[in-house]
């Protein structure tokens, strides 16, 4: 399953103001080409949370894209997702994969840090998350990275590897030439006014 880690990974933030809602919007990302779908959201509102995963992981199964819960193991398999992104303070790998199952896709975000990328990669995660490559409007409070962390990375680890943090369609190209297997994108796809072109344009500059 790691092997589809790959292309646009866009992900949502309950956080970001959006024209349309949230259902809608992830449409509109997967007709224009992202192939790999994240939920994000922080928020205490479990019976929300759970119809909005539930809902949109129908969405992906139908247009044959991964589904991956930010930060949330239960969520991830009562909805049956493809699997979850755990961060910094977020269930380890081997909790994950004890709740989740072998066959689950269970991402790591590694920030800078080489020897938690190593750790992860040791445990079992299935794809390495690094970044802020640029500043991100996101998370602005976030240390950048420099783009030679995915060569450093590719030296112990043929996994997959993800960048985040401030892409858009303007430099997604150097990004993926710095070799990122995948390219996670909140703002450039979920904040522009048209989610579908903008899909279609980031894949294009791909």
């Amino acid at each position: 399953m790691s092997a589809s880690i790959a292309g646009l990974y866009a992900i949502t933030d309950a956080r970001l103001p959006r024209r349309v809602g949230l259902e809608q919007a992830v449409a509109a990302a997967l007709r224009g080409g992202a192939r790999i779908i994240q939920y994000r959201d922080k928020s205490t509102d479990s019976a929300r949370r759970l119809a909005e995963a539930t809902a949109l992981s129908v969405l992906c199964a139908s247009a044959k894209a991964l589904f991956i819960v930010n930060d949330d193991v239960p969520l991830a398999k009562a909805v049956g997702a493809d699997g979850v992104h755990v961060g910094q303070s977020d269930a380890q790998v081997t909790q994950a994969r004890g709740q989740l199952g072998e066959g689950a896709i269970i991402g790591v975000s590694c920030y800078g840090d080489l020897e938690r990328a190593q750790a992860a990669a040791n445990a079992g995660a299935d794809y390495l998350a690094f970044g802020s490559v640029y500043p991100s409007p996101t998370k602005p409070q976030a240390a950048t990275v420099p783009l030679s962390i995915f060569a450093q990375a590719r030296a112990f680890t043929d996994l997959p590897l993800v960048a985040i943090g401030g892409i858009n369609a303007d430099n997604i190209a150097t990004v993926r030439a710095a070799g990122a297997d995948a390219i996670a994108v909140v703002d450039a796809v979920f904040g522009a006014d048209d989610i579908e072109q903008a899909c279609v344009t980031l894949g294009r500059a791909l």
